[in-house]
């Protein structure tokens, strides 16, 4: 069985529109990034930021790629809560961060209480949805129910 999630990487259009949201306003420490440069010049950059586990969310900068399309839902004609980021906050960690993001003025896009967690939802300049998740009652899991409603029609 894996031991967690490493990291996982999306393509970003700015590093430094992309660093402001994730480095400053969330406030994820940026601990590495990777320079390597291309055979027509400039340089692929990949930057990592801690999510306070030792998993990481990542972003790749491709020169000559900053009009790509990076929107990991809409650019697939989905709707823009399909493929997400849901980062794990306390309480107070969301308090926190979801006034700094208003300060910024950056906007909710969804507040939602799913029952056993709540979450605060916003799109980052990639136009990625990020969801700030606080646990509430949580769950106990279930693989039985879980498979059952899953293959039910």
């Amino acid at each position: 069985m894996p031991a967690g999630l490493h990291h996982v990487a999306f393509a970003c259009r700015d590093l430094e529109e992309t660093h402001r949201f994730y480095g400053e306003l969330l406030e994820l420490p940026l601990i590495r990034t990777e320079v390597q440069p291309i055979p027509d010049g400039g340089a692929l950059k990949h930057t990592f930021y801690d999510l306070g586990d030792g998993s990481c969310v990542a972003f790749f900068h491709l020169p000559g790629f900053e009009a790509a399309k990076t929107a990991i839902s809409t650019d697939l004609d989905l709707p823009v809560w399909v493929n997400h980021l849901a980062i794990r906050v306390d309480e107070d960690q969301q308090t926190h961060l979801r006034g700094r993001l208003a300060e910024a003025g950056v906007p909710v896009l969804m507040d939602l209480d799913h029952d056993w967690c709540h979450s605060y939802y916003y799109v980052d300049p990639n136009g990625i949805m990020v969801e700030l998740c606080r646990d509430t009652t949580g769950f106990d899991p279930d693989e039985d129910e879980a498979l059952r409603l899953m293959r039910q029609g």
